[in-house]
């Protein structure tokens, strides 16, 4: 029996928060929902909250999975994690970052500050 595209994604969204808590990230919630959108991963990295988008492509046939972070997809991004930080008391001066973790084949790509 074939997985679908979220028991897919969810497997590989686990994979990225492995490397990335291998890597020393503190891993604060996933897939955060509210109103105005979805943030796969949001983590701390030092002094910094990350927000984290996390993209899995099989093969490069449908393209490079960085390529799926569009403008539009990294707007709702960093509104919502405007919301976030205003619901979790966060002031403006909040050090914050955006990461992206592309997922290719099982080659894991992080990229820091991608948007």
């Amino acid at each position: 029996m074939a997985l679908n595209k979220r028991v897919i994604g969810a497997i590989w969204e686990q994979a990225a928060i492995n490397y990335l808590k291998n890597i020393g990230y503190e891993i604060l919630e996933t897939n955060y929902r509210c109103r105005i959108g979805e943030i796969d991963i949001i983590a701390k990295d030092e002094e910094y909250f990350v927000f984290i988008e996390v993209k899995y492509r099989k093969t490069s046939f449908m393209g490079d999975p960085f390529d799926a972070i569009n403008s539009k997809k990294q707007n709702t991004i960093r509104k919502t994690a405007s919301y976030y930080l205003l619901c979790h008391n966060l002031g403006e001066n909040t050090p914050c970052r955006f990461d992206a973790v592309g997922i290719l084949g099982i080659t894991i790509t992080l990229i820091k500050d991608a948007f």
